[in-house]
């Protein structure tokens, strides 16, 4: 009877069986008469031991196999706490699918590599068990998100990535050779896009790609990175604090719960982890200044923070914290004033602890046809491009509500990563387009 074929990370439950497994030579030990492979599937890896007296055949396919050689190995699965995931195959047969020339080794050695070398080899360098349980966190949080947001009402409807005109500055867009010589532009958001869509269905949200030609070299930076942007009609303010709370509490609580192996793989601090759940603590940007100055800081009312004023606003607590009603002047055309103070903002960023920065950016939109088209001039726009975005304020406008979770930033933060490019399978920064 044939083995049946599973994956490494299904392979406990199956201890005292022959089973197959399909995936990759990770690394092999020799010692006199006995192997000990390590083998990786995409899913985790297993230790392996075979011996020349009882298995010749298998121990002399092993023998010598270099790094990253795809195989095929049948055996019994043994109990084994000291081995990764607590057991290890007794191999019976080994199937070489293809042997990585020994005239051309792997590039990425089980040693230290400089990070532009790891970079340049970001198509090898996810094989790394680091590097792909972070990969599978990203996907648990992606599916815990969007799990979420369905479960809230919310339906999901997608933005355009070409765009004829800017909704985050002029500044920062990408430029692209349309057809016919038109301009057109990659998107910065799906925001605009997204308010169309919450008057047609009412609660709705984006999720994809977008692109930031910010020409930033710190660690919490990418030019390309994805974003998940709810929409609700007649929502407000509080009612967007109250989403982004659940939401990424489900997220931290979904990868938790079912990638507690990855983030182990990681070294994370699990019990930080677990501590996030609503509600978190809101402060006015007025409160966030007083933080700031009370720690040293020269803030004063009217700067932007950055990633220095997040960081240390972040110290003071061991949740996400809420920053609510900045100044106006700092915020996008769109953004809805504070009826009782007009210089204020109806906005909200969330920021990230420990240091990660800001996780979501949002508020309430600015919902008047009049106040909106001057806000367009004031903001040096052009407004024929925005004429389908006026509509919305012609046509039945309504109070409505939103923010842009960044999920690289929030998956960097659950990860404990030191440098956002290591959460997206390609990153894309100021220097680098390649692979």
């Amino acid at each position: 009877m044939k083995a049946p074929a599973i994956a490494i990370e299904h392979a406990s439950p199956h201890a005292g069986q022959v089973v197959t497994i399909r995936g990759w030579l990770y690394n092999l030990r020799e010692s006199g008469k006995l192997l000990f492979p390590i083998f990786r599937d995409g899913t985790g890896v297993l230790q392996g031991v075979v011996s020349l007296k009882e298995q010749p055949q298998a121990f002399e396919a092993l023998k010598g196999l270099t790094q990253e050689s795809s195989v095929i190995v049948t055996g019994k699965i043994q109990t084994e706490p000291r081995a990764p995931g607590g057991c290890e195959m007794h191999i019976h047969a080994v199937e070489v699918v293809q042997k990585v020339p020994e005239s051309s080794p792997y590039p990425i050695q089980l040693k230290e590599h400089g990070v532009d070398f790891l970079l340049d080899q970001r198509h090898l360098w996810i094989r790394t068990p680091r590097q792909a349980a972070i990969l599978r966190i990203r996907a648990e949080a992606i599916r815990a998100a969007r799990n979420f947001m369905d479960a809230q009402g919310y339906t999901l409807t997608d933005a355009p990535i070409f765009t004829p005109a800017a909704c985050e500055g002029t500044t920062t867009l990408f430029e692209v050779n349309y057809i016919d010589d038109q301009k057109a532009y990659l998107t910065q958001s799906g925001q605009l896009y997204v308010e169309a869509t919450a008057a047609a269905l009412g609660k709705v949200y984006t999720f994809g790609p977008t692109f930031r030609a910010e020409k930033s070299k710190t660690r919490r930076h990418l030019t390309e990175f994805w974003m998940l942007e709810p929409e609700a009609a007649f929502a407000h303010l509080a009612d967007m604090m109250d989403l982004g709370e659940g939401l990424v509490s489900a997220i931290v609580e979904g990868v938790v719960k079912n990638r507690a192996r990855e983030l182990q793989t990681l070294g994370r601090d699990i019990s930080k982890l677990e501590k996030i759940a609503a509600p978190f603590p809101r402060i006015t940007y007025d409160d966030a200044v007083k933080v700031l100055q009370g720690a040293g800081n020269p803030a004063k009312w009217g700067d932007d923070f950055g990633g220095d004023e997040e960081t240390l606003i972040s110290k003071e607590f061991d949740k996400p914290v809420i920053i609510h009603r900045y100044p106006s002047a700092m915020k996008a055309f769109y953004m809805a004033t504070d009826p009782e103070w007009p210089e204020l903002s109806l906005s909200f960023d969330m920021i990230a602890p420990e240091g990660f920065g800001e996780i979501i950016g949002g508020g309430e939109r600015q919902s008047d046809y009049e106040t909106l088209v001057r806000r367009i001039r004031e903001s040096n726009l052009p407004e024929e491009a925005f004429q389908w975005y006026l509509d919305l304020r012609r046509y039945g406008s309504a109070p409505h509500a939103g923010f842009g979770l960044g999920l690289e930033r929030t998956v960097a933060w659950i990860c404990g990563t030191e440098h956002i490019r290591e959460v997206i399978p390609f990153p894309r920064m100021l220097y680098r387009v390649y692979p």
